[in-house]
């Protein structure tokens, strides 16, 4: 099993399974959009005994604005 490290954006410091075959970008919905992740660096943990192999995705971009006050108030 593989799994993503998430950097920036609204998922920051998330951890999510990682499904075979993902090469450069995750790109998953959130409200109304959805948010992409791009892979940086190289894989970690590759050996037989050192856990799971971690991919790390730093925070790219979102297709809609995120409005983190859903009553469009601005303070």
């Amino acid at each position: 099993m593989a799994i993503a490290r998430l950097a920036g954006g609204p998922l920051d410091g998330q951890i999510i399974p990682l499904d075979p075959g993902v090469t450069d970008s995750l790109i998953m919905p959130y409200g109304e959009g959805q948010l992409i992740y791009r892979r940086v660096g190289a894989e970690a943990n590759t050996g037989a005994h050192d856990g799971p192999t971690e991919a790390r995705f730093v925070y790219e971009e979102a297709t809609e604005d995120i409005n983190p006050d859903p009553d469009g108030r601005d303070e």
